[in-house]
Order: structure tokens, then C-alpha cells, then sequence
């Protein structure tokens, strides 16, 4: 995830869920969203296997199912490491050694409509597909 000024639409700061396509992996985040952004970077682009990532930080996460925690790849050594579920792939987090939130996929949480997940910034525009258009640059919210 790429840092930036924690402008931010925190309409909500309770409890919300998520997890992956199987089921194994469940979560619950804390907390208000902070950054919703997309991100086009070449390692977002891999991972995910899209033209952009969706993230949002939460100030906890607690892994609650069985299945524990997601299995961990360090993207950089020692500075970023990316989680995801180990039997149906699903990307789930982030953590990042210089942001003290959890990054989370947005597209993993059970409920993706709040207005404050709404991306106020797109990350590595000029690598993004050129097809897609872009994001405008907003320091807020552009959501009621």
C-alpha cells in the first residue's frame, strides 16, 4: 500500500467483518477506515491478479475462525508482507512496516457499500491499465 495523508470519510467506526471465498479465514475489523484507496503497483497488479487493489486500513483485525490467521508473503523483506487464504487464494491484508493500521482487501469484507471504503485515492496511477479510467484525486471523500 502506498502511504499518503490520512484524509479519510470515517463514517463508521464499529465492528465489521469479512473473510475469504471458502470460508476458512474470518476476520473482524475495528475501528474507523482510513485511506480507502485503489492501488495499481506492479506487486498489487500480480497478487491480485487485477488491474487495481482495493484497500482500507483498520486500527485492529482479529482473526477469528479456525482457520486462524491468512498465510503471510513478505512482498519486501523486513517492510511489507501481503496475507491471503492458503486453500482458495483469496488476498485478504496488509500489513506495512510504516502505517500502523492493518491494510485490509476491501472486496473481502462482508459489506462493501459503506461510503467511507469509497477509494479517495488512486495509488501508481501511471501504471494503471489504460483502459480503466482514472480516479480523480480527492483529499476527502466525494461521498455525502
Amino acid at each position: 500500500m502506498n502511504t499518503a495523508p490520512a484524509a479519510q470519510g470515517a463514517e463508521t467506526t464499529g465492528e465489521r467483518t469479512g473473510g475469504c471465498l471458502c470460508g476458512r479465514i474470518r476476520f473482524t475489523a475495528r475501528g474507523p477506515a482510513v485511506f480507502p484507496h485503489t492501488c495499481a503497483c506492479s506487486h498489487c497488479q500480480r497478487l491480485g491478479g487485477t488491474p487495481v487493489m482495493w484497500w482500507v486500513g483498520f486500527e485492529t483485525v482479529t482473526w477469528n475462525s479456525e482457520g486462524g490467521e491468512p498465510t503471510w508473503y513478505e512482498t519486501f523483506e523486513g517492510e511489507a508482507k501481503r496475507g491471503f487464504c492458503p486453500t482458495c487464494g483469496s488476498r485478504l491484508a496488509a500489513i506495512d512496516s510504516d502505517i500502523p493500521e492493518i491494510g485490509i482487501n476491501v472486496t473481502a469484507l462482508d459489506d462493501t457499500n459503506s461510503t467511507d471504503l469509497v477509494p479517495i485515492h488512486a495509488s501508481f496511477p501511471d501504471n494503471a491499465v489504460h483502459w480503466l479510467p482514472p480516479m480523480p484525486q480527492t483529499p476527502h471523500s466525494a461521498v455525502g
